[in-house]
């Protein structure tokens, strides 16, 4: 049955190249084999809905499954409210009582409301319709939800996708049988005539039988690989020669002529393994399927700013676009509105180990990307800089942002390529450089398992592969040198040589069965070539490159048909069959020299580097289909790639790159050399204390919540807090937007006390003012959102990057702003003796103590070196604790506004601070002590000496800590991980005691990528804390009413 259906798909293919497309799709219809889905969304979009019902019911009934009668109501629901549409209510009941009485009796509810359309002028007064649109505009919204259904059903699975394989392959197959039988021929004519197929081909008896007789047949020599100095293919060349199928069309017509009717084309070998070249029709076909299939139309155009140097488009998400520039910067595009989502400028964290010339990297303008590429699942990045860096990115598309994961010293010198492999099912980075080393580190820990080494020059660039389930790598240096290594410490298995030993780079065809390379050697001659990997000999040479180029020629595979390079300011595309050169773009031209190319996974979209600091997207007819339905439906294609990098910004997978078991024993291999000797700074030896084992959480809690709504629209909400009554809870969105809510007292809440057992009311001024601070002009520029409520809830000062607003609470007022930016506001506490004067914390590292009333600087405190992200004044002991981003907390005398004491707070080892990573610390009830919250662990510290008296690392947990903060007796913390785990957490020791999941507290389909961003703590109410979440939401929470409390006393 199997060669039964591979015959079936064959003559389909036969049918298509002979534009037989009727016939083809009755055979699929017939045989259930292939199910067409372009085809099938055409009807439907040409409203052909017979057409459509008749060609889906060969593979599935309306009552097989419960896909399927999804499907078959969705098309006659469709031509039923088409024909409502048109007024044909006569059409429109008798489909209602033949197509659509079949859905009735499980759908009686339903059926009736149809049945109720009757009635209506205009079927769109029903409120379930109000968004139907126009008949264009529906058909295109079936089409896109009958895609993930028809992909859902099981009567379909594997029935979707048309098998890969060569152009004309039944040709090519005849062409083989009649090889073979013409070489077992008894006496082979040296130019045979074919008649017919019907009947095995005989070549019949010569005239000279004798002559014939002594004849001897010269039969092809084997495969011979060839050398660089060689022949690219070895030429097979038998008496009897190769009969080509192509030729045979023109026989009937030439009869008359014997030797011109039988047209015989040598080939380079006889089981046709290898073709360096393909016949006129063949050319002509693969010319044609180029004006469909390629993406040859310029559709958008993307203003970079900067000249990019790497791009790499996401795996699942076609229209996401990672670029990389020449100053070191990463930027993510929407390409479908030629909209950029994120930029990131080049930073460099301050570590002790790294050189000083490595420190001053971020102000070094010869700094760029080398290579940007997402890992193979898309969740997220990787980035190989010009000097020593690799970095790993997570990207949150709910925030908007990314998250450096993890950042290595890989190389001295620059990082010349990186690539992502899962060997044996664990996800790997692998770099190369400029010191002749290949290095392999582990894409969650960073540490490295592998160095390879062996290369006696520079290695340019790097290509994993999987071959019969054995993971494998191929390198190749700048002197042309090629190896092939597997995962383990054995060293290089293969070595051979480039051709005209060039510098080059390697990629696979998409469906990883074909090698391919292009370079450039030191005399300037380029090359793309394709190779067997196994003999590491070179099989095809790919001819019209232009001679001596000033930069290397850069190139891309397309669904397993094409190769584009992009050479002599064009684009230039070969068949990957043929030798000779298809075609060439120019893209509306203005093309660098040897502009970069980039192809989306299906091959619909291909990107292009162009001068003036641009990026054109060109699209075939899919693709540019794919662009306007991604930017017409924004919401749907938002939503999509929001639930894939949710998932990401929810678990991020960040682990101590020194891993620890339970009995505290190491487990990973090596730690990156720019991050192990990060060392932990403070004014005594007694800081470096070793981290604690972490036991389990102990059990897993249920609780009670309650989702605070609003009819006004915000963002993520970055800042949380209770008011001091307790009676409300005001929040600061990423927009600048503040919300506040406030329960009232009744008969079942005397106190108005906020609660989960009723909802509060969004407190808003009838005239519908907002309080909305201002935000940065440039959108691009880290906005670190702050606030601070007055002790008797009337006023609340507040910035978002721009000016320091001061508010009236009551009627929603700005009563002044003051202090412009540069620098911004980052921190802002009031000082509890007076509500006049303020704390700021700035993003210069300064701190300033402002009287507000008067509009006057107190004091300007200096001596953090990173923006403030902390502040806290404790009255007890006179004294304001700050805290920097770079866990940098001082303590200062708040009459004299003396610097007193400062220390580090200890991180991890091999640990590492996102880019967006803050310290926050709260001061406990006693104010002589307080917690420090950082990504990676909580601390409590003695307030007078500055010493860590209490530690827990995340070290046994996956996800990073959000926020947390002290309940209001200081007994509890409550701990917000990215992953939406919330952890309530014991200070008598400082470990989890409860785990809440998101599902006791997010609705289903929030739950996989909405996640707590911050969180806040009762004033009066040690059980109840309120969560802001990254969706602009906020949900307050309690034990379950029969625990009553968190823990046990």
């Amino acid at each position: 049955m199997s060669l039964s259906k591979d015959l079936i798909f064959l003559i389909l293919q036969f049918c298509e190249e002979e534009n037989l497309k009727r016939t083809a799709h009755m055979l699929e219809q017939e045989t259930g084999c292939f199910f067409d889905m372009k085809y099938f969304e055409d009807m439907i979009l040409d409203g052909n809905w017979e057409d459509a019902e008749k060609y889906f019911s060969g593979f599935t009934g309306v009552e097989d499954n419960k896909y399927s009668t999804k499907i078959y109501f969705e098309i006659r629901k469709q031509k039923f409210l088409e024909a409502l549409d048109k007024h044909d209510r006569k059409a429109a009941l008798d489909m209602l009582q033949k197509d659509l009485k079949v859905f009735a009796q499980p759908n009686k509810e339903l059926y009736r409301e149809m049945t109720q359309l009757l009635t209506l002028d205009d079927f769109r007064e029903h409120h379930s319709l109000t968004t139907y649109g126009d008949t264009e505009s529906a058909r295109k919204r079936i089409v896109n939800e009958l895609r993930g259904v028809l992909d859902a059903n099981p009567l379909l699975q594997g029935k979707t996708k048309f098998p890969q394989y060569s152009k004309s392959r039944l040709r090519r197959l005849i062409n083989q049988s009649l090889n073979w039988q013409h070489i077992h021929c008894s006496n082979p004519h040296p130019q045979p005539h074919i008649d017919t197929l019907f009947t095995d081909h005989r070549c019949p008896g010569p005239d000279d039988a004798q002559k014939q007789s002594n004849e001897e047949i010269s039969m092809p020599p084997m495969y011979m690989p060839a050398t660089a100095n060689q022949s690219l293919v070895t030429e097979s060349v038998f008496s009897a020669g190769i009969i080509d199928l192509e030729n045979l069309s023109n026989q009937e017509d030439d009869h008359k002529d014997c030797h011109d009717a039988s047209k015989i084309k040598s080939t380079k070998n006889h089981d046709e393994v290898v073709s360096n070249s393909i016949s006129r029709n063949d050319y002509q076909n693969a010319a044609k399927d180029l004006l469909i299939d390629f993406p040859k139309s310029v559709r958008r155009v993307l203003e970079m700013g900067s000249q990019p140097t790497s791009m790499d488009f996401h795996p699942f998400h076609e229209t996401l676009l990672l670029v990389g520039t020449n100053n070191a910067a990463i930027e993510i595009w929407d390409v479908s509105g030629a909209k950029q989502l994120f930029k990131r400028q080049f930073m460099v964290r301050e570590v002790k180990s790294v050189s000083e010339v490595f420190l001053d990297m971020e102000n070094n303008p010869t700094i760029s990307v080398n290579r940007i590429l997402w890992n193979p699942d898309g969740t997220s990045f990787g980035v190989a800089y010009s000097e020593r860096v690799i970095r790993l990115y997570s990207y949150h598309k709910n925030g908007n942002y990314a998250e450096n994961q993890l950042e290595i010293d890989a190389h001295v010198g620059s990082v010349n390529d990186l690539a992502f492999s899962k060997p044996y099912d664990r996800l790997v980075a692998i770099s190369c450089g400029d010191d002749k080393l290949i290095k392999v580190w582990d894409a969650v820990t960073g540490a490295k398992h592998y160095t390879f080494q062996g290369h006696g020059a520079p290695v340019y660039s790097i290509c994993p592969h999987v071959k019969e389930n054995i993971p494998f790598l191929m390198s190749i240096s700048t002197s042309g040198e090629i190896k092939a290594w597997l995962f383990d410490n054995l060293g290089s298995r293969l070595t051979y040589a480039a051709p005209g030993l060039c510098c080059m780079k390697m990629t696979y065809s998409t469906d990883g069965k074909r090698l391919f390379s292009c370079g450039m050697n030191k005399i300037g001659e380029s090359y793309i070539v394709e190779w067997n990997e196994v003999e590491g000999v070179i099989i095809r040479n790919y001819l019209g490159l232009r001679k001596f180029p000033m930069d290397m020629v850069k190139f891309d595979t397309c669904s397993n048909k094409y190769l584009a390079a992009g050479d002599d300011h064009k684009i230039k595309i070969w068949d990957v069959n043929s030798s000779e050169i298809l075609a060439s773009i120019e893209a509306d031209g203005g093309l660098p020299e040897s502009p970069f190319v980039c192809f989306n996974k299906k091959g619909t979209l291909l990107a292009v580097f162009a001068d003036k600091y641009q990026i054109k997207i060109l699209a075939n007819d899919h693709g540019f289909k794919l662009l306007e339905d991604s930017a017409a439906v924004s919401g749907y294609s938002t939503r999509c790639i929001a639930e894939t990098f949710g998932k990401l910004s929810v678990n991020p997978n960040p682990v101590p790159l020194i891993a620890r078991d339970m009995e505290g024993h190491v487990q990973s291999d090596e730690v990156p050399a720019m991050l192990e000797n990060v060392k932990a700074k403070g004014p005594a030896e007694s800081n470096n204390l070793e981290m604690p084992v972490v036991s389990k959480v102990v059990g897993i809690s249920r609780c009670q919540s309650i989702l605070l709504t609003s009819e006004v629209k915000t963002n993520m909400i970055r800042r949380l807090v209770y008011t001091h009554a307790g009676n409300g809870i005001l929040a600061l969105a990423q927009d600048g937007i503040h919300l506040l809510w406030r329960w009232s007292k009744n008969d079942s809440n005397l106190s108005g006390s906020a609660t989960t057992k009723f909802s509060p009311r969004l407190w808003q001024p009838k005239k519908g003012l907002l309080m909305s601070n201002d935000l940065p002009e440039n959108s691009l520029d880290l906005v670190v959102p702050c606030f601070s409520l007055s002790k008797n809830d009337s006023y609340v000062v507040s910035a978002s990057g721009r000016m320091i607003n001061l508010y009236n609470m009551l009627v929603f007022k700005k009563i002044r702003n003051v202090m412009a930016p540069p620098p911004a506001a980052t921190s802002i506490v009031f000082y509890p003796p007076d509500n006049n004067i303020i704390g700021i914390g700035m993003d210069d590292s300064t701190i300033l103590i402002y009287n507000i009333r008067v509009d006057k600087v107190i004091s300007k405190l200096e001596g953090h070196r990173t923006r403030i992200s902390g502040l806290a004044f404790s009255t007890t002991l006179n004294v304001l604790v700050s805290s920097g981003v770079d866990t940098q907390i001082i303590v200062w005398d708040s009459v004299t506004w003396e610097k007193k004491r400062s220390t580090m707070l200890q991180i991890s080892i091999g640990w590492s601070a996102s880019d967006l990573s803050e310290t926050t610390i709260q001061l406990d009830k006693s104010q002589k002590q307080f917690l420090v919250v950082h990504e990676t662990q909580l601390a409590i510290y003695e307030v007078s000496t500055l010493q860590c008296v209490k530690q827990w690392p995340i070290a046994a947990f996956c996800a990073r800590i959000s926020h947390a903060t002290y309940s209001c007796d200081s007994q509890l913390v409550c701990a917000v991980m990215r992953d939406g785990i919330v952890l309530i957490v014991g200070t008598s020791d400082l470990t989890p005691r409860f785990e809440i999941d998101p599902s006791a507290y997010l609705m289903p389909r929030h739950s996989c990528y909405v996640y707590p961003v911050v969180v806040a703590s009762h004033p009066q109410n040690p059980n109840q804390f309120a969560l802001g979440l990254s969706n602009g939401g906020v949900v307050v929470m309690e034990p379950g009413e029969s625990q009553g409390k968190w823990t046990e006393d």
